[in-house]
């Protein structure tokens, strides 16, 4: 099973069922597509020109981008198709984490996307005598672009069947570096098999039919993006590349394409909710009442809940006068999208979809390619709280231990997903994957539960991160993820982190809202000035106070929070004065470097 190769999937679309448009981003301000036939043929002629500069299969290329584009899909598949090695760099990093995978993967060749980034990775290049060339895939001084060394669009193509036909469905096809939370990222290497199990997976659950159109906005830097471009080539989709600042407003991408899915990071969704809920604080008399009593029906929403008389008529209501609104500022047209990377708060997920956006929870790891679970979008395949039951073909265990709440464990995964290693790393794989019954099994280093859902399933919920676990003084274990998900559900917290390791009680540093925390002010008459001099106010403080009061009755007294100080800060995952970053590029908190940069908040919390 699984046995085509990623590039099957362009060759088939401009065969069987091509589209005109295919891929397609914005020149000028108007939007250009390339056809499956052109992208096939743009594909083939960078394949030659790659082949003419001396690449063999197994050679590496790297790549690295702000905004995915249709001439880096085409490259990518380009060297898909003549083995050789696409590396996939967050645009984020640094030029001394550019120097570390480029040398670590030995990549001959580098092609980087605008911006800083020709002129951080030519940084890089000064000490990688292994890297010969960087291209560019917009002009940039100091590079040749990339259309240097594409082959004519006459040229002889039929070479690339012999390279074709001898890549095997279990070669590597990529190597993409994790992002990680310490030290340095890792190479996880995948094969084309690996992925393709995951893109025939998920096809066969996800609401894409062809000719649908896709609205792509994550970076393909990181697995979850990268598989769903190559799932939306097999499902016959149009795919328009854009990037976050571009999708909202009466003039944004969501509203122009009209999209009918895409896949999203829960910050992302955590912004627009805060968005609309701002703009309802913003309304005055029957339109405020009215817009706060369709948001609070959304409260007992379940996923296959069912009303009837009274209760129908009122979502009726809320639908026509306040849900509708949410739906036509995505474009109206949305069938589905997903969340992953990261926890999406139950309180988000149950706003989206009472309100008729239907979004779903998946979770995953770039050591899988990257899907183990997912909430389908059918009857009975969702449940709120949860990360979905198992993908087909999926095996899932937890491995229990004493630091762990009963009924809790670390999640092992059995996968046709499960990467081939960590380039050049044997002893890190060997930590990662273990071998049961002479079986491969990922320790993930999740920490979950199972919960009984519809039909009998199990249905697999995150409660923590292994390594995040905190250790209070009394020896009592507590998860931060489930208290730091509540506290970023309320409209004035922007980003939460829970803190106590070693200490008698655990505390919290938070982020406010910038824009929820202005209106709250403004509601009640207290000057604003700045941030940093807001947090400092005491009916500020007392007003947090009060935010805690609310979440503590939801957790046992060991979890509650004691103390908290308020941070003005934003943790961002670049930092534009050589410190390091807060945050990994895929959003994740390097609790770390927080600890590390908010240390004098967090000791006079325990002074």
């Amino acid at each position: 099973m699984f046995d085509k190769r990623l590039f099957d999937y362009l060759l088939e679309q401009a065969q069987y069922y091509p589209l005109d448009k295919a891929f397609g981003r914005k020149v000028n301000g108007q939007w250009t597509y390339l056809s499956s036939k052109e992208m096939l043929q743009l594909a083939n002629r960078a394949s030659i020109g790659l082949l003419r500069m001396g690449l063999r299969p197994g050679d590496k290329v790297a790549t690295v981008v702000y905004q995915t584009t249709p001439e880096w899909v085409a490259l990518d598949y380009a060297m898909l198709q003549i083995g050789v090695i696409n590396v996939p760099m967050y645009p984020t990093i640094s030029s001394r984490e550019y120097e570390y995978i480029l040398q670590e993967s030995e990549a001959k060749y580098c092609v980087v996307g605008d911006g800083d980034l020709c002129s951080k990775v030519l940084s890089a290049k000064e000490k990688l005598p292994g890297l010969l060339e960087v291209f560019t895939f917009e002009p940039q001084a100091g590079a040749r672009l990339w259309t240097s060394f594409l082959a004519p669009a006459d040229a002889d193509f039929s070479e690339l069947d012999i390279y074709r036909a001898q890549i095997k469905p279990d070669d590597m096809a990529t190597i993409i570096y994790t992002s990680g939370t310490t030290g340095n990222p890792k190479g996880v290497m995948l094969s084309h098999r690996n992925i393709v199990y995951n893109v025939e997976t998920v096809r066969a659950m996800a609401p894409i039919v062809a000719g649908d159109r896709v609205l792509s906005f994550l970076p393909v830097s990181h697995v979850y993006e990268r598989v769903a471009t190559y799932l939306y080539t097999f499902a016959g989709a149009s795919v328009s590349y854009t990037n976050t600042d571009n999708l909202g407003g009466e003039d944004g991408d969501l509203r122009s394409i009209k999209p009918h899915f895409f896949t999203c990071v829960p910050r992302l969704l955590e912004k627009v909710y805060d968005r609309i809920y701002n703009k309802g604080l913003e309304l005055k008399g029957p339109k405020r009442w009215l817009f706060f009593w369709a948001l609070s029906l959304t409260d007992d929403w379940e996923f296959d809940k069912t009303y009837s008389g009274w209760k129908a008529l009122q979502w009726k209501i809320a639908h026509k006068l306040i849900f509708s609104k949410w739906r036509e500022a995505l474009g109206g047209n949305v069938k589905g999208m997903t969340t992953g990377a990261s926890a999406c708060p139950t309180k988000i997920l149950r706003s989206f979809n009472a309100a008729g956006i239907p979004v779903r929870e998946v979770y995953g790891l770039s050591e899988v390619a990257p899907g183990l679970s997912i909430n389908g979008f059918g009857p009975g395949e969702a449940l709120l709280g949860t990360v979905g039951p198992a993908l087909i073909g999926v095996d899932l265990r937890l491995e229990f231990g004493p630091d762990f709440r009963p009924g809790e464990g670390e999640i092992l995964a059995k996968s046709p997903g499960l990467m081939l290693g960590y380039y050049k790393k044997p002893e890190q794989t060997a930590e990662m994957i273990r071998e049961i019954d002479g079986e491969r099994w990922l320790a993930t280093g999740d920490v979950g539960t199972f919960v009984d859902g519809p039909g009998g399933k199990k249905f697999l919920k995150i409660t923590d991160r292994k390594k995040e676990l905190l250790k209070t003084s009394g020896g009592k274990y507590v998860a931060p993820t489930p208290i730091e998900s509540m506290l970023k559900e309320h409209h004035l917290v922007e980003q939460a982190m829970v803190v106590g390791e070693n200490m008698k009680f655990v505390s919290a540093l938070i982020v406010p809202a910038e824009q929820g925390l202005r209106d709250w002010c403004h509601k009640h008459q207290i000057a604003w000035t700045t941030l940093a001099e807001m947090i400092r106010n005491p009916k500020v403080i007392h007003r947090y106070e009060m935010l805690l009061e609310r979440v503590n009755p939801h957790f046992s007294h060991v979890d509650q929070l004691k103390k908290f100080a308020l941070v003005a800060e934003p943790w961002e995952p670049t930092k534009t004065d050589g410190t390091e970053a807060e945050l990994t590029p895929t959003l994740k908190m390097k609790r770390r470097v927080i600890l590390e940069k908010c240390r004098k908040e967090i000791e006079e919390m325990y002074e």
